[in-house]
């Protein structure tokens, strides 16, 4: 494990993890529906929007840190299944004993890596992939290929979606060919960023949104609207670009393959 620790998040039942000495994520235990990374209410925003209220999801996770999103899920949307894939058991053992999950969450932790705990899953079970994993601050080369996309494309099914956290800046060559990836696998895509980080002002969460469109709660340009819709309740500015806006300002990569993948750009 690479030093993870338990930070006090700043209110009484609030805690940061720290990992490779940054912030990764952010739980409050007694209101796991507080998000305070703006990069996690935008995720957030699109399972809100993923079935109604209430109802139940499958959701598949992949990289854990202190289970921020599973909480939110399990407590927006009771009964939903989640499988968690977090290689390092060690970490999950430490969230797992100073942040424990509330009783009959419906959340489950393997100790498997992403690419190889996707390969495993079968076809169309789950509603929705969540890519949120980092390695030293970095994505993983192993989930930047197009081979991995396509791989979550057969978990989620033609109705499902495909959610990344990507972290690039201006003019985001790794994101690009990332995108080429998930372009391979699914019909539409849509995007939000803050606008200095799209403007090249900073480096940024670049947050993707991957579906086939033809289906389910995502129909059309379903997503791209649902986002718009949630991003302009939003305190902070965030701009989402529609699957035009995406190959306009995003396209024109080759995807990854698995001999020239590489991890994401260093924090």
């Amino acid at each position: 494990m690479s030093g993870a620790e338990i930070l006090s998040g700043g209110r009484p039942g609030a805690y940061a993890l720290r990992m490779d000495g940054m912030d990764q994520s952010y739980v409050d235990l007694d209101d796991p529906t507080r998000l305070a990374y703006d990069y996690v209410r935008r995720i957030a925003d699109l399972l809100d929007a993923a079935a109604p209220a209430g109802q139940p999801l499958r959701v598949v996770h992949v990289g854990g840190a202190a289970l921020t999103l599973p909480r939110y899920v399990a407590a927006t949307r009771p009964r939903s299944s989640q499988v968690v894939l977090e290689p390092d058991a060690a970490q999950t053992e430490l969230v797992r004993r100073e942040l424990p999950l509330p009783p009959r969450s419906g959340i489950r932790v393997r100790p498997v890596a992403g690419r190889e705990g996707v390969a495993a899953l079968r076809d169309a079970s789950a509603d929705v992939v969540v890519v949120d994993a980092f390695e030293g601050g970095r994505l993983p080369a192993s989930l930047a290929v197009g081979g991995f996309w396509a791989d979550v494309r057969r978990v989620v099914g033609p109705a499902g979606l495909a959610v990344v956290n990507l972290v690039d800046r201006a003019p985001f060559a790794h994101s690009r060919r990332v995108l080429a990836g998930l372009r391979g696998a699914f019909a539409t895509l849509a995007a939000v960023a803050e606008p200095a980080t799209w403007r090249g002002r900073r480096a940024g969460n670049l947050v993707v949104a991957a579906t086939d469109g033809d289906g389910g709660a995502w129909a059309g340009s379903g997503v791209a609207e649902a986002w718009q819709a949630a991003v302009a309740r939003a305190v902070a500015p965030h701009k989402v670009l529609d699957d035009r806006g995406v190959r306009d300002s995003l396209g024109g990569a080759a995807p990854f393959t698995d001999a020239d993948a590489e991890p994401g750009p260093p924090p």
